[in-house]
């Protein structure tokens, strides 16, 4: 079975305001639980317990989700603003690193780079 390369380059991820977003889902599935929480006795009867622990469950990960979000926002404002304190590489340079089959570094946002700024 032959190797399967990709024919085409992967688009840039979408960027659009995470850190929000991530904050409402979190204070949403809190919401939920406590709406859920005066029924404590009647989720039991009917076993439908795992629903007031679902939000539960929720909005913890959802504080995890906060914490990394806000880190990786901070790593690609970060990474941007040295990448504009360095400048643009020259062309010719790009071009003779191609010829060697070196490709040129992948933007900030490549999920790689993020890794690596958030210290992983």
């Amino acid at each position: 079975m032959a190797k399967w390369t990709p024919t085409h380059e992967a688009p840039e991820p979408l960027e659009g305001p995470i850190v929000p977003t991530i904050i409402g889902g979190t204070i949403l599935w809190f919401v939920l639980f406590l709406a859920q929480l005066p029924f404590y006795g009647w989720f039991d009867d009917h076993g439908h317990l795992w629903w007031l622990w679902t939000c539960l469950a929720g909005s913890g990960l959802g504080l995890i989700g906060i914490w990394y979000v806000r880190g990786r926002d901070a790593a690609l404002k970060r990474m941007a603003a040295e990448a504009a304190a360095q400048g643009p590489a020259p062309a010719a340079e790009w071009r003779l690193l191609s010829t060697r089959g070196i490709s040129p570094p992948r933007p900030p946002s490549s999920p790689r780079r993020i890794f690596r700024a958030l210290g992983g």
